[in-house]
Order: structure tokens, then C-alpha cells, then sequence
């Protein structure tokens, strides 16, 4: 089983989440300017950012990433909603869902394992709603508007614990945990 893993991320967040979920020697690697194509597959974009990573390091690594699915959508922010927060913040995604009776939701995860042979991808996904507001002071990205199903509050209203029980990434990486007891 593997001990220990470069975690490329600029995320000081998402590190803090993969220690307390893997509770593994996690190498945290911050490659300035990695490159990340557009397209709101979140599978897609996480398989070229390991490529693009290991290009640059020679190392076996991981790199995360996510995607918010609105229903309603079609698909949409999916991975872009990173640059919909850049844009329009929480706030202005909540605005243009407007009125929109079917608010569900889909968090998803992606982690690609490259070993420098290939590139492993394992995914964890939560369903949920989006709320009509941004609520909580916790968490960070989306986690005020996102309500996972079975809940009533935010992850933003959680503490770290709450949702690191059950998240999408506590998902995504107890699956990276079994591919790594694998290899």
C-alpha cells in the first residue's frame, strides 16, 4: 500500500481536507501556472491536469478537482464553477438559478492518481440542493449554497468534521484510499 504522495494543489483548503480524510504523508506541491483546459467535465479536466502535473514534476502525484452539476443546467457550472464564483460569487449564482423550481444538485470529486505510467482517476459524488441563499461562515467554494440531501443545513454550516464525514471528497478519496491498498 502506498505511504505517502505529492498532492499538487494551490488549495491550502483542500490539502487540509486530504490529511484529515486519507490520514496519510501527504507532500503538498504547489506548480505555479498548471494548466487547466475549459469544459464542464470535471473528468476530463482532472485526467489533463495529471498529465500536465507529472509533465512538470517526473513524480508520482494527485491532483483533485470539482464540479457543482445544476440539474436544470444541462451540466452547467460543472468544472467551471470555479470561474462562476470568480464572476459572479455564491450570490450570483443563486440570483440567476432565480425562481427555478428543480434546484437539485450534484457535488462531484475527481482525483487522478498519475503513477507515471498512467493515470488512475477515482470520483465521489453527493447529491443535494442548492439553497436560496448563501448560509454559514464555514467552508469554502460553494459550500454556502450547497445542501446535501438527507440535510437541512449548508456545508457552510457544518463544521469541518460534519462534512468531512460524508462530503464528496471524503467519497473521492476513500476511493483513492482502495486503489492505493491496490498498488
Amino acid at each position: 500500500m502506498l505511504r505517502s504522495v505529492k498532492f499538487v494543489t494551490g488549495n491550502a483548503d483542500k490539502l487540509r481536507e486530504a490529511r484529515q480524510i486519507l490520514g496519510m504523508d501527504i507532500e503538498h506541491v504547489d506548480v505555479a501556472g498548471l494548466e487547466e483546459i475549459q469544459t464542464i467535465y470535471v473528468e476530463d479536466l482532472i485526467r489533463h491536469k495529471a498529465e500536465e502535473a507529472y509533465r512538470r514534476l517526473q513524480a508520482p502525484l494527485i491532483v483533485e478537482d470539482t464540479g457543482l452539476v445544476f440539474l436544470s443546467w444541462n451540466g452547467l457550472p460543472g468544472a467551471l464553477v470555479k470561474w462562476f464564483q470568480k464572476t459572479v460569487d455564491n450570490a450570483g449564482m443563486v440570483k440567476m438559478l432565480g425562481e427555478e423550481k428543480d434546484r437539485r444538485a450534484l457535488a462531484q470529486c475527481f482525483i487522478a492518481y498519475h503513477d507515471g505510467k498512467s493515470v488512475h482517476i477515482v470520483k465521489g459524488e453527493l447529491p443535494g440542493t442548492i439553497a436560496l441563499e448563501e448560509r454559514g461562515e464555514g467552508g469554502f467554494g460553494w459550500d454556502r449554497i450547497f445542501i446535501p440531501d438527507g440535510h437541512t443545513r449548508t456545508f457552510g454550516e457544518m463544521t469541518a468534521e460534519e462534512k468531512n464525514a460524508f462530503s464528496h471528497r471524503k467519497r473521492a478519496f476513500e476511493n483513492l484510499k482502495a486503489l492505493f491498498a491496490k498498488i
